[in-house]
């Protein structure tokens, strides 16, 4: 889609939503697997930790999540996925949503082969920010606000091959294919600032996003900017530290600021 231009969308998606009900047509209900949506303007990043919590390299293959820029047209959410912890499958995210009210839509898919319910967490209303992170060894990321939470993605240094799905591509000899980090937590509702409380790497859970010395106020104007945060960001921060990135990089997509 070479020359897209996709603007802000609507104010009613931002914020966190959580997915608490699943059902498709394939006969699966799901109100298990942790899901949370953080939603800004245009960026946005997915976390699905499923229950009970992985513990082996083959479970952990079994998680999902991924990062990149929302478009919103009419009742049609598309997220375009510059990152994605599974390997690409040559789809796309779209759904069809129905806001019941301001805390709670709807989204089915448009062929009616799911059902999703998403409920807004009140915690993430006000503050509304983020940034896309680019790494010196390529990786790309971002960094999401809203309200009290945040959720940081980092990618893999290397694409993957299309694929079914990461289990598929993983035989316990690869485990980098698992280096993919998505961590969800909170600035100061946790037991500390900044506290991980779902992590694809579960190493990162209880963890601090930002060290306690790096005193980062989520208000702060430089925060999303500043190398002295970015440069921990992570669980492995590349050599070279992330540098802010006006967009997410697309091999197929341009998306104006």
């Amino acid at each position: 889609m070479p020359g897209l231009t996709l603007p802000a969308v609507p104010p009613a998606y931002l914020g966190v939503w959580q997915r608490t009900l699943l059902t498709t047509t394939a006969g699966i209900r799901d109100t298990g697997t942790r899901v949370y949506w953080l939603q800004t303007e245009r960026l946005f990043a997915d976390l699905r930790i499923p229950l009970p919590a992985p513990e082996t390299p083959a479970q952990l293959a079994t998680q999902a999540g991924f990062a990149g820029i929302t478009e919103v047209t009419g009742d049609l959410c598309q997220w375009h996925r510059a990152i994605d912890f599974q390997p690409p499958n040559g789809g796309e995210d779209i759904g069809r949503m129905h806001f019941v009210d301001s805390e709670k839509v709807l989204e089915d898919g448009l062929d009616g082969s799911y059902h999703e319910v998403w409920e807004r967490l009140p915690e993430s209303l006000g503050r509304n920010r983020g940034t896309w992170l680019l790494g010196a060894d390529g990786r790309q990321g971002c960094l999401l606000l809203a309200g009290d939470c945040f959720l940081f993605a980092a990618g893999r240094r290397l694409a993957l091959p299309h694929a079914e799905s990461l289990a598929a591509l993983f035989d316990g000899d690869n485990a980098e294919l698992l280096d993919f980090e998505l961590s969800f937590g909170r600035h100061q509702g946790g037991a500390m600032p900044w506290q991980i409380e779902l992590s694809t790497l579960p190493a990162r859970i209880g963890a601090r996003l930002l060290p306690a010395d790096a005193d980062a106020d989520p208000d702060h104007p430089d925060l999303l900017r500043d190398a002295r945060w970015l440069n921990r960001l992570g669980a492995k921060p590349p050599a070279g530290g992330w540098q802010p990135c006006e967009r997410p990089l697309f091999p197929d997509v341009e998306v104006t600021p």
